[in-house]
Parts: C-alpha cells; sequence; structure tokens
C-alpha cells in the first residue's frame, strides 16, 4: 500500500474521533481504528504510530469547524454518519410511587465539614433534577450535628452554598439541623412517651457486646415515666460523655448488629468541641439517624436519593418511623460514583491537608468541587456525567477522560486561543519582511475579531522564541510555518538557538505540504506565563512565555493555547500570568 493511501486511512480516522470528541483526537482510539481497517499494517506498528503522531498533531491545531469541512471534503458519508448518530438523550426514570404524593419534594443533605465532592454532587444534581422534573421542591439541609468527630467547619457552609449555585442547583428552603435541636427533643420526648426509646447507662462496651449476643439492655424495660426523669437529666448536665444515651427500641435479634436499639442521642462535651454555629449551648446532641428521620418526615419530604451506603440507615430509621405510626419516604439508593485518578474520601483528603500533602479544598489534585471550577471545569460538564451515570445501584467508575471530553463540548466553543511557548528558545530568522500576524481569536467564530503582533525586522532578520518542544522536534532542513508569518526552512540548530530562512508566505503552501505550523511570541513584547498543571499526585509548574495580550486576559476566564491544552487564568499581574490547566 502507498504512503499517500496510509496517510488518508489515519487522517480519516483522526478527524472522525476529532470531531466527536469537540476537536481532540485520540491516538489510541485512532490507531485501533486503522488496524481495525487494515490488520495487515500491523507489522508496521513503529512506523504507523509516528504518522498517526504527526497526522494527528495537524488535526488536533485545526478548529472543530476546519476539521468538519476537510472530513465533508474527504469523506462526506462518514460525516452525515456522524450527524444520524444523535446523542440520545439521557433520561431519569420515573420516581416510585410518585402518585402517593401531592408535591415532590427532594433534599440534598450535607455535612459541613469539608467542602462537596463529585460524588456527592451525584446527590445533588439527582435530586434538584427530580424535583424539576416533577414541578416540586428541593429543599438544601445542612446536617452539623456531630461537632465532636465530623467537626463542621463555618466557612464550610458557604462554599456548599457557592458550589451548589454553580452547578445552577436552587433551593426551595434551607435547613441548618443545628439550629433545629430543640424540635429534636420535642420528639425524643414524645418517642418516649410512646414507649419507643429509653435511656440507657451501660458502657460502650456493654452496649456492642450486647447487641453481638443479641439480647436487649435491662434499661430497656424503663417506664416512660422513669425514661424522661433520665432523660432531663441527660439534658441538665448530669452525664458526662459515654455515661448515658438514648436508645431506639428496635428488634433485639434483628441480622444486623447495628441496627438492635441504636443510639438516638449522646452527650458530647461541647466545652472542648465548640459548635461553629451554637457553640456549647446543647451537651446531648441527636445522631444522623435520628436527626434526619425526624426531618424528613418534618419537612415532607417525599423522596431521598442517597448512596447504597445509607441502606442500613433506611432501615433504623424506618423502625423509628414505626414508633411514631408515620409514612417513610421513597428511598432510592444508588452506588457509589469514583473518578478514576481520584480521592473522594473526605476524610482521607482532610488528613492529607492536615499533613501539608494538599494546599486546601480547592487543591488542583483533588476532585472536590472547589477544586474542579478552579482547573476549569464546567458545570454542564459535570451534569453531563452525573445524568450519563443516572440511576445504578451499582458502583459507577468513571474515567477521567470521560469528563474531560463532556468540558470539552463546551470548552472548545467558548474558549478564544493565544499562542504559549514552553521552555523558549530563540529563534533567528533570515530574510524576514516587516509584516503583522493577525491571529483570530477563534477560527470558528470570526466575528469575535482578531489581535495583531508585529514582528520587528532590522536588515533583513528578527528573532522570535518557539516552545523547546518544538524546537527539539525540528531538524536542520527541515520545513515549518510560524503561525500568521511566513513558511521557513531551518539552517543551523543549536542547543539555545535556532537560524531559519525565510522560504515563502502562502499558508495555501503549508498546507498543501503538510508543514507543521507553530507558534511563536515576539522577542521583546511578550507575556510571562505560569501555568500550573496537575500530574498524578504532583504539582508541576510550567513556565513560558505568550503573546502580548495574554496579559488583557482576566481571572477566570477559559481560553485554549495552541497546541497545548485548555488553560483557566488564575491571575494576572505585572509579573505576568498564572494559569491553571484544565486538558488538552
Amino acid at each position: 500500500m502507498a504512503l499517500k493511501d496510509v496517510e488518508n486511512i489515519v487522517l480519516k480516522y483522526a478527524l472522525v474521533n476529532a470531531i466527536k470528541y469537540g476537536g481532540r483526537a485520540d491516538k489510541k482510539a485512532v490507531l485501533s481504528k486503522v488496524f481495525g481497517e487494515r490488520p495487515d499494517l500491523r507489522p508496521l506498528a513503529r512506523e504507523i504510530v509516528k504518522l498517526a503522531d504527526k497526522i494527528i498533531l495537524q488535526v488536533n491545531s485545526m478548529s472543530l469547524n476546519e476539521q468538519k469541512k476537510l472530513l465533508e471534503e474527504k469523506w462526506p458519508e462518514l460525516l452525515e454518519a456522524e450527524k444520524e448518530k444523535k446523542p440520545v438523550e439521557k433520561k431519569l426514570p420515573p420516581l416510585p410511587n410518585v402518585e402517593n404524593y401531592k408535591t415532590v419534594r427532594t433534599r440534598f443533605a450535607p455535612n459541613p465539614d469539608f467542602d462537596i465532592h463529585i460524588g456527592n454532587a451525584r446527590a445533588a444534581i439527582l435530586s434538584y433534577e427530580y424535583a424539576r422534573i416533577y414541578k416540586g421542591d428541593f429543599i438544601l439541609r445542612f446536617e452539623d450535628t456531630d461537632p465532636k468527630t465530623k467537626t463542621p467547619i463555618l466557612e464550610a457552609y458557604d462554599v456548599i452554598r457557592e458550589n451548589l449555585k454553580w452547578l445552577g442547583i436552587k433551593w426551595k428552603e434551607e435547613h441548618i439541623q443545628s439550629l433545629r435541636m430543640e424540635k429534636y427533643y420535642e420528639y425524643s420526648r414524645k418517642l418516649i412517651e410512646l414507649g419507643g426509646a429509653y435511656v440507657c447507662t451501660c458502657s460502650p462496651q456493654v452496649i456492642r457486646d450486647m447487641r453481638f449476643r443479641g439480647l436487649r439492655c435491662v434499661h430497656s424495660n424503663q417506664t416512660p415515666e422513669e425514661a424522661l426523669e433520665l432523660w432531663d437529666k441527660m439534658l441538665e448536665g448530669a452525664f458526662g460523655e459515654q455515661e448515658a444515651v438514648l436508645r431506639v427500641k428496635t428488634d433485639p435479634k434483628y441480622p444486623d448488629p447495628s441496627v438492635r436499639d441504636w443510639i438516638a442521642f449522646r452527650i458530647i462535651d461541647t466545652s472542648k468541641y465548640p459548635h461553629p454555629l451554637v457553640g456549647d449551648k446543647y451537651i446531648v446532641w441527636p445522631t444522623y439517624n435520628f436527626a434526619c428521620g425526624i426531618d424528613d418526615h418534618l419537612l415532607s419530604i417525599t423522596h431521598i436519593l442517597r448512596g447504597k451506603e445509607h441502606v442500613v440507615n433506611t432501615i433504623k430509621q424506618r423502625f423509628l418511623y414505626n414508633h411514631f405510626k408515620w409514612r417513610y419516604p421513597e428511598a432510592i439508593h444508588v452506588g457509589r460514583l469514583k473518578l478514576e485518578g481520584f480521592i473522594l474520601s473526605k476524610s482521607k483528603i482532610r488528613a492529607g491537608i492536615e499533613k501539608g500533602m494538599y494546599t486546601g479544598w480547592n487543591d488542583i489534585r483533588l476532585a472536590t468541587l472547589s477544586a474542579l471550577r478552579r482547573r476549569g471545569i464546567l458545570p454542564e460538564a459535570i451534569w453531563d456525567l452525573i445524568l450519563d451515570v443516572g440511576i445504578k445501584t451499582s458502583e459507577a467508575r468513571i474515567s477521567v477522560v470521560n469528563l474531560h471530553a463532556m468540558n470539552r463540548k463546551y470548552l472548545e466553543p467558548l474558549a478564544n486561543r493565544y499562542m504559549f511557548v514552553r521552555s523558549p528558545v530563540k529563534l533567528k530568522i533570515i530574510g524576514a519582511v516587516e509584516t503583522t500576524a493577525v491571529i483570530p481569536m477563534h477560527p470558528s467564530f470570526p466575528e469575535r475579531g482578531s489581535r495583531r503582533i508585529s514582528l520587528n525586522v532590522e536588515d533583513g532578520e528578527a528573532v522570535v522564541y518557539i516552545s523547546r518542544g518544538d524546537a527539539k522536534n525540528l531538524e536542520e532542513g527541515d520545513n515549518f510555518r510560524l503561525m500568521g508569518l511566513f513558511n521557513l526552512r531551518l539552517v543551523r540548530k543549536q542547543e539555545n538557538k535556532l537560524t531559519a530562512k525565510v522560504t515563502g508566505l502562502s499558508l495555501k503552501k503549508a498546507h498543501a505540504e503538510k508543514i507543521p505550523i507553530i507558534q511563536w511570541v515576539p522577542l521583546e513584547e511578550n507575556t510571562p506565563v505560569e501555568v500550573h498543571r496537575a500530574i498524578g499526585d504532583e504539582i508541576v509548574i510550567e513556565r513560558g512565555l505568550g503573546e502580548p495580550s495574554i496579559c488583557n486576559l482576566r481571572p477566570d476566564d477559559r481560553v485554549q493555547f495552541f497546541r497545548y491544552g485548555f488553560v483557566r487564568i488564575e491571575e494576572v499581574r505585572k509579573e505576568g500570568v498564572t494559569a491553571i490547566y484544565t486538558h488538552n
């Protein structure tokens, strides 16, 4: 097979793959298609891979519109086939027993002991979306009744609110459990009066042993009057930590020992562990299951969406509801969401921050919403990811590549293009003419305009910077083009300086000859740029120079550096610009 035919096969699949994934072709996917069509090429794999690298680089340097135009010129039937593959709109399954409720009411109930991560965002998005679908109500409830082991953090309340707003989530009501303590005391008294709870003064070890053996505590024989008297003593401070608890009567023989007469209230010394909102006002605190169970009823929650790890909590809360003769909400349990390459355990992340492994909640190596926002991930991409996974009882493992592909779909038309050279190397140009490069802000949106970058020429010579990576790939005699300027041939290569000679001005000729088009920045009028990039467990800082207009960008702008990737502008100073790498 002729080289031209092989080039066409690679180009064909590179264009199809790039168009499918927002303008960026993936080498592995392209090669898989190439060898699938022509298995006889496998013995030439090394040469094919080199050829693919070159063609994919060329394809990825094009705009999405340019890719579509080229595919339409060469293989119009493939473009039509891609058009016919209309994306299937992801629909959530109907909520169970909706007809039994006048108004659907869902809730998202984070613990404000940390920022929420993408796994938590799943419950928020699904709950909000169901409320929207059924024209119901979505409630935000902060579950913050454990000031000792899951200590709430004051700033976390606002961080969570802000991140939910960033996701486009609005709530009809907001409730904070630490401000509802009198309600829990009221219903604890009612529960005791119904004979559904008792005060236990056994040690934690004895409670564990009795549960394990399936034996009910002797304190369960208390009359409601006896239990209320002990309960009042708990509230008055007559007991210290672990000296008394309020327990809900369940089935002492229930298969799961944790369900057996579970603890509804415990004593926490808030003089040592003050709550950030109510200080040391209370010493008797409801456990998660009591506060959650009571609130879901009082707030008329109809449908609860939460992780499978809460199945046991649902069972515990049903015993509470049985005592009150309440109807339990519809509970939908989903499997965990795992984003490959990221830690989603809040306790592990907190431990990492405390040990200095991470700089904070928005460390770009994390999958907290603050960190993903800082990286330049857009809320629309997170919505797409969550709705794509949908309701699954099994664990959902998501590749970060999928998240990036979804994000790229939104970033590609949004992000203007700029020239940036990493590890700059000087390029001397012989035969240069005084000229001004006109670089479009976005090749697919000419209405956004362009900027003009002048090339200073003296005695037919000019000097610019190109990236060390491009310099490394060039050999003496190679032809290439400087973006917006002219075509060149490399005549001399030194470690930190290259010399090239102008061979022409025609962009059309450069495309016809498939010579690489590389970016550059002026020798003097340029902007120092520092890009922070998360690579595994490390943050790598890549330094370089950008074109002059980069200094006019503003923090939080999302842009694309040609042949480098998408970045979010973090900081703009006189000394230069700091950006966060998003993805390619």
